[in-house]
């Protein structure tokens, strides 16, 4: 009697390319030195985030915290970062703002993804006034300043950290619904799409079954291009005063430090972490997306 060989389900022969899939990407990224450490950055600011509770106490940031403590002291052993211009230890806002920086930041980007994704994914595979329609949206948010809008949308649906976010993310899809729309434009014409349209496959199941697989990588290495921006716009918002007054944020910080004169009163301990903070999450952000590219893209290998 011969011996019966378990056959592998389809299922399973996806989950063991997708392991391969990700053990390569993982293989070649720490091989990538600039990727690498940007990662490693990433998660030391991602575990200072979760970790503020434990860092500092959030009655730290209240006004009334700061009222027996001297305004704009310099850095000591009590204030590791100095005091701000109301008595408030410094830290304890820029661990705060940590949290509220980098949510801001991932959220608008899912909100962009989402919406650039299914906008590229439509409009590059369905044809006719469905594309029509999208493209011309896509083009008028392409064209309009992405900053004033944020801030009108911004005053009149609100200033929470989540209202922020989502503002951000409706003002910043364009640019990732085009470039899904170019790959999916090439994937569409496909041997194996051609074979399920011709197998009687139906549009929504062609697009979500045969052709998001295929742009999956592009979109996550353009998400990681797309929070910098969003962090830097959230900075730049909480900057010009339409940030939300109750949240600590790096860009409420920078605001507060330019409304206190902390820069003519030399007070750098105010402004300078902050500043610093945005420019290492959004240069992190910014090497760690080219390294997903380069590994995603072999073109850009050696570039």
């Amino acid at each position: 009697m011969n011996d019966l060989v378990p056959s592998t389900s389809p299922r399973d022969m996806t989950w063991a390319r997708r392991k391969q899939a990700l053990a390569r990407v993982w293989r070649e990224l720490r091989h990538d030195r600039a990727g690498f450490v940007s990662l490693v950055v990433l998660l030391g600011f991602g575990l200072v985030a979760l970790s503020a509770p434990l860092i500092a106490d959030r009655s730290l940031l209240l006004a009334a915290a700061g009222r027996n403590n001297p305004d704009l002291a310099s850095p000591s052993a009590q204030f590791l970062l100095g005091t701000d211009d109301i008595g408030r230890d410094v830290l304890a806002q820029l661990v705060w703002g940590s949290r509220v920086s980098l949510f801001i930041g991932i959220f608008a980007t899912v909100v962009a993804v989402v919406i650039g994704s299914v906008v590229g994914l439509v409009a590059g595979y369905v044809k006719g006034k469905v594309a029509t329609v999208l493209l011309a949206i896509d083009e008028f948010f392409l064209v309009v300043p992405f900053l004033p809008l944020a801030i009108v949308l911004a005053v009149i649906l609100g200033r929470s950290p989540v209202t922020l976010a989502i503002v951000i993310g409706i003002t910043s899809w364009a640019g990732s619904a085009r470039l899904v729309r170019a790959q999916v434009l090439t994937l569409s014409e496909r041997a194996y799409v051609e074979r399920a349209r011709a197998l009687g496959a139906g549009t929504w199941q062609i697009i979500f079954r045969h052709v998001l697989p295929g742009v999956t990588p592009l979109i996550i290495a353009n998400a990681t291009l797309i929070v910098p921006g969003a962090i830097l716009t959230e900075s730049t918002l909480s900057f010009l005063g339409f940030g939300d007054r109750l949240s600590p944020s790096w860009g409420k910080l920078l605001d507060g430090a330019q409304s206190s004169g902390s820069i003519t009163l030399n007070a750098w301990w105010y402004y300078l972490p902050p500043g610093l903070c945005i420019i290492a999450v959004v240069l992190a952000f910014t090497l760690f997306g080219r390294a997903l590219e380069r590994i995603f893209d072999p073109r850009l290998a050696g570039r």
